[in-house]
């Protein structure tokens, strides 16, 4: 009896550490899915689609969600490319899904000593809400394919761990593709090339440097700062990494990474039924028909009078041609 306690406490514990790594793993599809496939929707497109409408139906037709309609990485422009590394994650090409550095200088932590990066970990879950804005390009992808804008920290733990995955079965280029596919560009913009011809008029391929600047300092808060809503903050970070990229050592300021602000769709016009159109018609009284009755039947009778006088004179008219 002594060591039964014992024995059921290690597998509760087996139990629920078996849980939790399952729900940290469990993504569906796996990373490996994305190499040759693109999502038609991401779980971000779905919980934006469902606080703009409330879960109601749109228009009557599931074809008002928003799609992804991809763009192979060499349709879009290779400055826009850097720009984006530039402003969202300048170490991109060299970590593997997480970086330390980064954390590390959003906590303001000491990286110094072998204990550094351990210090970080802790660090970064005592200071989780200073950490949303050191998310990498992956981390992000990650969070648009198959989490939520959700702040709870276990979130960021499977973001995190989903990263990584996604990092050993992909590509950079590749993650980097979907990313600039996936992310929200602004208020129902998804994809870089629907954004580039949204704001600029053009594909992502023609893209100008600063308008590349420019849609690389919206990704931040594309619903709240872009080219044509508060567009003085996006052209402070624009200038940021424009200069940046020609070589000039800026700092620029890591942010969190989406809006917190749900997306607000203009209510529908709802068409009343038709039985709510019937128009009530008062009975009218009994004086009131007896009033119609007494002018219908003396329209009657003026006009059998006139009948009557118009034969009367047609045959006085015919007895005067007779010789």
């Amino acid at each position: 009896m002594a060591d039964a306690k014992p024995r059921n406490a290690r597998r509760w514990a087996l139990g629920t550490a078996g849980l939790a790594l399952a729900w940290v793993l469990g993504v569906w599809p796996p990373p490996l899915w994305w190499r040759d496939h693109s999502p038609r929707a991401t779980a971000m497109m779905r919980e934006q689609w469902d606080w703009a409408t409330g879960g109601r139906p749109v228009g009557g037709s599931e074809s008002a969600r928003p799609a992804v309609r991809p763009t192979r990485l060499e349709n879009i422009s290779l400055v826009l490319q850097r720009m984006v590394i530039i402003g969202e994650d300048s170490r991109f090409r060299t970590h593997h899904g997480i970086d330390p550095t980064e954390i590390a200088d959003a906590l303001g932590a000491d990286r110094g000593g072998g204990r550094g990066f351990p210090r970080v970990l802790v660090a970064a879950w005592r200071q989780r809400d200073k950490v949303r804005g050191a998310s990498t390009i992956t981390q992000q992808l990650a969070k648009n394919l198959y989490l939520s804008s959700s702040r709870n920290p276990l979130r960021k733990v499977k973001e995190a761990v989903t990263a990584l995955r996604l990092e050993l079965a992909l590509s950079k280029d590749r993650i980097l593709e979907l990313y600039l596919n996936l992310a929200e560009w602004g208020p129902g913009i998804w994809g870089v090339d629907a954004a580039s011809r949204a704001y600029f008029g053009v594909p992502a391929s023609r893209l100008t440097d600063e308008q590349s600047a420019e849609l690389a300092a919206t990704l931040p808060h594309p619903r709240t700062s872009n080219p044509t809503f508060r567009p003085e903050r996006t052209l402070e970070r624009r200038n940021l990494i424009l200069a940046r990229y020609h070589g000039v050592e800026v700092y620029i300021p890591p942010e969190e990474e989406t809006d917190t602000t749900p997306l607000v769709l203009p209510e529908p016009v709802i068409t009343p039924a038709l039985e709510s159109l019937q128009v009530a018609v008062p009975i009218p009284g009994d004086s009131v028909l007896d009033s119609l009755t007494t002018r219908r039947t003396d329209a009657q009778t003026t006009r059998r009078t006139d009948a009557t006088d118009a034969q009367g004179r047609t045959a006085d008219s015919s007895r005067d041609s007779l010789p």
